[in-house]
């Protein structure tokens, strides 16, 4: 029996932070780690030109994002990582989806209809300021997943529609083409925490509101001093399913020292403690990583080789898969 494939995607665009990390890349470093799944793991950076048009901070956060995930432990040997822009079979497949893609289907995409809903509260026409790239994303996405026949798609909630559409287009190519495509299936894991940013809401790029994985330990206590809290006195009890400090906390603690800082909110636990506390954990689990990272940094020749390595393993895969795709379409040699 084939292992199960496993694939999940990094668009490139900001520096990494403890978000992503306790969301995405520690459960995906665990995985890189299995023998008996077939793992693989790009930089989206085709992905990125569509929110991001500065090619320099594009080429940094591509930098950032992999010295990351190699820093964290990703098993590069084990698993297929890779920068999707390095696939050019990838773009090719996204065509010949596009051409099986209901336009329907993509009217129906939540990124698409939230900037057709903000452009209509604005008075503006429902379609300013949309591109090609916004509007036909899932398509792409699904182009990555198909690419690689993947069984599983790590996403969070937000993401689930896109693999449904995924399968819906890979469905109806087999249809009309002949079984080429396994149908993925969205994998949501519960149990991985959604950090709480600086201002309580969801830790997210687009709010501004994150803590960078990498920073110094003097900038990342700063951050950390920086989370909202309440007004409650030392020696009030505080609520900790309400506060951000709590849940970051949880996310790096084993649940013997969540139970004890519990308690310590139950006591009224003061938040200068609380944050002191919470640095440290934080800190504890990044340092090693962090010097990794480091270095990775200043060796960006070490890190392109690793994903020209990555590359050349999943060329060895989409070469002859697109081969067998184009013949089924019709393009293929007349002799």
């Amino acid at each position: 029996m084939s292992k199960q494939r496993v694939l999940t995607g990094i668009t490139t665009s900001g520096t990494p932070h403890l978000g992503n990390y306790v969301g995405a890349i520690r459960p995906a470093v665990a995985t890189s780690q299995k023998t008996d799944v077939e793992s693989f793991y790009f930089l989206a950076d085709y992905h990125a030109l569509i929110k991001c048009n500065k090619p320099d901070e594009v080429h940094r956060s591509t930098l950032e994002i992999a010295a990351s995930w190699i820093a964290l432990g990703l098993d590069t040997d084990n698993a297929i990582f890779y920068r999707q822009s390095d696939i050019p079979q990838i773009p090719e497949l996204t065509w010949f989806l596009n051409c099986m893609a209901a336009k329907g289907l993509m009217n129906r995409a939540h990124a698409y209809k939230a900037s057709v809903q903000d452009n209509e509260a604005a008075g503006e026409d429902a379609d300013f300021g949309i591109t090609m790239g916004l509007f036909s994303y899932p398509v792409l996405m699904a182009a990555d997943i198909l690419m690689f026949n993947a069984h599983q798609i790590p996403v969070g909630r937000d993401q689930i529609q896109h693999v449904e559409m995924a399968r819906d287009i890979a469905q109806r190519f087999n249809h009309h083409y002949g079984e080429h495509f396994t149908l993925p299936q969205a994998l949501v894991d519960d149990d991985v925490a959604l950090l709480q940013g600086l201002d309580g809401r969801k830790m997210s790029k687009s709010y501004g509101n994150t803590i960078p994985l990498f920073l110094t330990e003097k900038q990342l206590k700063k951050h950390i001093n920086k989370i909202k809290t309440n007004l409650l006195e030392p020696g009030e009890p505080k609520d900790p399913d309400s506060s951000s400090v709590f849940q970051i906390w949880q996310a790096f603690a084993t649940p013997e020292q969540t139970a004890a800082m519990r308690e310590e909110f139950a006591k009224g636990i003061a938040w200068g403690e609380a944050k002191k506390q919470l640095f440290e954990l934080v800190n504890a689990e990044l340092t090693p990583a962090r010097e990794r990272y480091e270095a990775l940094m200043k060796a960006p020749a070490e890190i392109e080789a690793i994903l020209q390595a990555g590359a050349q393993r999943a060329r060895a895969l989409s070469q002859p898969f697109m081969d067998k795709v184009r013949r089924a379409v019709g393009i293929r040699p007349l002799a």
